[in-house]
């Protein structure tokens, strides 16, 4: 066990190293650039756009870290505390949409009538990124479905998408951090190789499990499974079915 737990720490700080040293290269490199030689205004914006680029990539490796950090360390979320789930889905479509910039078809099927019991700002993480990667991954002109269904036997919160696909035999090491199936494709959509990882802490700390279903080519279907247990009836919203 103490093994494991070593060569699982290496790896984890090799990858921080490696993810941060390239965005740091850049950065150095264009800093250099500016420094030494003499360029017009056009051309001085034009480095410094790419070095705040690289300056973001950072800041967005270190709080995905951080929440990673957190979701570890703290304790299992309560029992007691009522997540909207109704209000965090119309967030996470808005929050899509936004992303999106109209190049998708977004759409949102949700069934009123029960909430999850948890801590709302990390059951917002996991469902946000699952609905952000769908956009990433998705050309132009396809189509993301955000799908929530509830009952008294459980809940579950689905992300279909008619996006790039993935190989199946990555699918079982997706939720690894820093793991990519195409690194170069990742940093161009903006992702930080965390996000499934975080979505997979998230949901364990809520008994939950994500079920993956994949083809290339054809699209990905992401799926959070809730137990009965940390399912509750919603507090004055009747049960029925919506879709937007």
């Amino acid at each position: 066990r103490l093994e494991k737990v070593e060569t699982v720490r290496r790896d984890f700080v090799a990858n921080v190293s490696h993810e941060l040293r390239t965005p740091l290269t850049v950065l150095a490199g264009f800093l250099e650039t500016v420094r030494e030689l003499k360029l017009d205004p056009q051309r001085t914006r034009y480095y410094m756009n790419l070095m705040a680029e690289q300056a973001r990539r950072m800041q967005r490796i270190v709080e995905d870290l951080l929440a990673l950090s957190t979701l570890e360390s703290s304790p299992e979320p309560s029992l007691e505390e009522r997540v909207n789930v109704q209000g965090l889905l119309a967030r996470v479509k808005s929050d899509a949409d936004a992303l999106s910039g109209g190049r998708h078809h977004v759409t949102l099927e949700a069934m009123e009538g029960f909430d999850i019991a948890g801590a709302e700002s990390e059951i917002a993480s996991a469902f946000g990124n699952l609905a952000s990667n769908a956009v990433r991954y998705t050309p132009e002109g396809g189509t993301v479905r955000l799908i929530w269904r509830a009952s008294q036997e459980g809940a579950e919160f689905t992300v279909e998408d008619t996006g790039v696909g993935i190989e199946t035999q990555h699918i079982v090491r997706l939720t690894e951090r820093f793991y990519r199936v195409d690194r170069g494709r990742s940093r161009e959509t903006g992702g930080t190789g965390l996000g499934l990882a975080i979505v997979k802490h998230a949901l364990m700390r809520h008994q939950a499990t994500l079920e993956i279903q994949s083809e290339p080519g054809k699209g990905s279907r992401f799926s959070a499974h809730f137990s009965a247990r940390r399912v509750m009836p919603a507090a004055t919203r009747p049960a029925s079915a919506t879709a937007v």
